[in-house]
């Protein structure tokens, strides 16, 4: 069976980006050197599912920065071409959550990195993700795009661990509560 991991940063008042999509201040922090424990999150993936800001944050990063295959799920995108530098490593569809973690199975996927604000929210809601790994970097922005939006139900988590960084991250493991 496929499943959905969520392994994502957040400023302390719970944004992923600014309200324009930047994300310098993130990798300001990634920049120090610690292990997160992202190269372990990301060993067991067999392929990433993103959705259309997280991948125009992300496509001029050189070099690329992703080695599983990347899935990236937007209406806007679905026709387009993928850029020449990113073929073979990206594709672009409008199959909703559901369809695209089928699809993903049928491929031989069995886990599958989640990522981006709305994403990550429809996949929660649609009972899709097993757990979450949320990084808090000691930052308050204010305003911006948040990790999680209205929900139309609980959705109930059962914390795994927490670990503190020197650098002032604080790092928390939820699995999806049954």
């Amino acid at each position: 069976m496929i499943t959905g991991h969520i392994f994502i940063a957040t400023s302390l008042d719970g944004f992923i980006a600014r309200d324009n999509g930047d994300i310098e201040w993130l990798l300001e922090h990634d920049a120090s050197g610690e292990d997160h424990g992202y190269n372990d999150f990301i060993k067991d993936i067999d392929a990433i599912i993103m959705g259309r800001g997280t991948f125009e944050a992300v496509r001029d990063m050189k070099p690329w920065f992703y080695s599983r295959p990347v899935l990236v799920l937007s209406a806007t995108l679905a026709d387009q071409s993928v850029p020449d530098d990113l073929t073979g490593k990206v594709h672009f569809t409008g199959k909703s959550p559901q369809q695209a973690m089928a699809m993903l199975e049928t491929e031989g996927c069995r886990r599958v990195y989640v990522d981006g604000g709305r994403v990550i929210q429809s996949f929660l809601l649609d009972g899709l993700v097993s757990d979450l790994v949320v990084t808090r970097v000691p930052i308050l922005l204010g305003s911006g795009r948040p990790l999680f939006g209205p929900l139309t139900r609980d959705i109930r988590l059962a914390h795994v661990s927490t670990r503190a960084f020197s650098s002032g991250l604080v790092q928390s493991t939820y699995t999806i509560a049954q």
